[in-house]
């Protein structure tokens, strides 16, 4: 009986003759989440929390715009006092990854914030990056800058070009830099979460930026309902899922002559220490109100100045429980989701935990291939899967390439960097009446070339001067009192001491050095760099 790939539910295709079989093995994808098990944390400890995560290229050679995958990292939603709100989806999610929308990719990850108001009404990714247009802007103005020592791109912050497997440690944290309103101009009342990113990285540390507190509450405007539930005026969920989620690596599938279905995908590496493994998540921290906030909220009502250093009393470090797994998927292009075939992860890579406080991966030998490269040693995990037929557990299994019969061309397949236009760049209002030039910046422009390819431009603004304060609905004397504020934590806090508690693993990931600046004489209190345009260099 001649069978053909539709009754696999992997290729249209019938296989009427050795010209058939013979074809170009036909597009294909690999898709899924990396799970990752870990205890439970009490409730109280809902103000932030920060995690190291390793950064590294997940694929040898950048596939194009269509691929979208973050890597390890987490989703922080608010607490309740009782059941979630049903049909409310808003929360900080981001990390690090590629997106569609990265408009200068390379195959090093960026960070990107990640907020998400309401349903995915409004999406703020940092400083002037977000959902919307700057007629309509839907998240463009959701975040506000407060270091005076980094630079946040448009396009997301650059982890330094080359990184292979060192820890990018990240996490938000409330500071108690803005008030609460009763009522805004969306017809709300609003909070004064100011959920704020703190970096732990080789040549960066503290406080970067925040989410205004108007971002949120603005975003509620769809259903007053949901005024008073969203990360301006709630707490954080401790119990988040931690996950790596795959939306798109590029794979191929044919058959031989046999009827047997073969698959190849994009070489794709995880990073492996000197110990022979890989690591992947460390330090699961979530945090009280005694962590930081307390200490700073002291401070900034007359009390004595804090070094911003967390407070370990009020955090909780979580542990990794045993197991993990893979919802990985292997298949056509087009295939309905019922039929998206899985693949048997475990024959090749085991969940493993050196220690309670760090996850990642054992490999199996006879599947993956170790390598030494510049970057440092990694895995390539099984390029090639033969579809396992059984009716019982049908699943991709690996296989050497020698298995993979050449009739079905795979071996000469290849996933390059295609060719694309080149993407446009970023730019701000440029009108003479926009918040952008009232009151306007203070010194600029000056231009950081990143790793990337492209150029920043930016300018120096004072902190309550910039356009996402002047669009979070803010009068004069609040947007003042924030000033003060920020003035204390610029002359106390440096960029060059621990915040986050120190990895107890591995070695820190730098950031791109061009985004670490240094203020204009006369601007080192109280002023913060802004981009205003990106784009590639000529």
């Amino acid at each position: 009986m001649r069978r053909s790939r539709v009754s696999l539910g992997l290729l249209a295709l019938c296989l009427g003759s050795a010209a058939a079989v013979a074809a170009e093995p036909a597009k294909a994808e690999m898709a899924g989440y990396m799970l990752v098990p870990t205890e439970r944390v009490p409730a109280k400890y809902n103000a932030g929390f920060s995690v190291y995560a390793a950064a590294w290229p997940l694929l040898t050679q950048y596939p194009g715009h269509r691929f979208q995958t973050g890597l390890f990292g987490t989703w922080m939603f608010a607490q309740y006092d009782g059941e979630k709100p049903k049909d409310l989806y808003s929360d900080i999610e981001g990390g690090l990854g590629w997106w569609r929308d990265t408009r200068f990719p390379t195959e090093t990850p960026k960070f990107i914030m990640g907020g998400v108001g309401v349903n995915f009404k409004d999406i703020a990714n940092g400083p002037a990056h977000g959902r919307g247009s700057w007629e309509k802007p839907q998240g463009l103005y959701g975040v506000a800058q407060l270091s005076p020592w980094l630079l946040f791109p448009i396009d997301g912050l650059n982890v330094k070009q080359g990184t292979h497997g060192g820890l990018f440690g990240y996490g938000y944290l409330p500071l108690p830099l803005a008030q609460a309103k009763t009522t805004t101009l969306s017809k709300v009342p609003m909070g004064d979460n100011c959920w704020t990113l703190f970096l732990n990285t080789g040549n960066f540390k503290g406080p970067v930026c925040f989410f205004t507190p108007y971002f949120w509450a603005h975003s509620a405007d769809v259903n007053p309902a949901y005024a008073g539930l969203l990360l301006d005026s709630r707490p954080s969920d401790p119990n988040k899922a931690f996950q790596m989620e795959t939306q798109y690596v590029p794979a191929a599938v044919a058959q031989d002559a046999a009827g047997k279905t073969y698959a190849r995908v994009a070489p794709t590496v995880f990073p492996v220490g000197p110990e022979g493994y890989t690591v992947t998540m460390h330090r699961l921290t979530s945090y009280d109100r005694s962590a930081l906030y307390d200490g700073v909220k002291a401070w900034f009502d007359g009390g004595s100045p804090v070094s911003g250093a967390i407070n370990p009393a009020g955090a909780f470090v979580q542990a990794f429980k045993n197991g993990g797994g893979s919802t990985w998927r292997l298949y056509p292009e087009g295939t309905p989701k019922e039929k998206k075939t899985p693949i048997d992860w475990k024959s090749f890579g085991t969940p493993f935990s050196p220690e309670p406080t760090t996850y990642g991966y054992k490999w199996n030998e006879q599947y993956v291939v170790r390598s030494t490269t510049p970057q440092g040693a990694q895995v390539m995990l099984p390029e090639y899967f033969r579809l396992n037929e059984d009716p019982k557990k049908t699943q991709w299994l690996p296989v050497k390439s020698t298995e993979v019969p050449a009739e079905t061309a795979l071996q000469a397949k290849s996933f390059p960097r295609p060719k694309e236009r080149p993407q446009q760049p970023y730019d701000t209002p440029e009108g003479a009446q926009t918040t952008w030039k009232v009151p306007g910046p203070k010194a600029g422009p000056f231009k950081a070339q990143l790793g990337d390819g492209s150029v920043v431009t930016y300018y120096w603004y004072r902190f309550a001067d910039q356009p996402a304060l002047l669009n979070a609905d803010l009068t004069k004397a609040e947007r003042e009192a924030m000033q003060v504020k920020v003035e204390k934590l610029h002359r106390a806090w440096t960029k060059d001491r621990d915040y986050l508690a120190p990895p107890t693993v591995g070695k820190l990931a730098d950031l791109d050095p061009a985004q670490v600046v240094t203020p204009p004489k006369g601007l080192e209190v109280g002023y913060v760099p802004i981009a205003t345009r990106q784009e590639l260099a000529k």
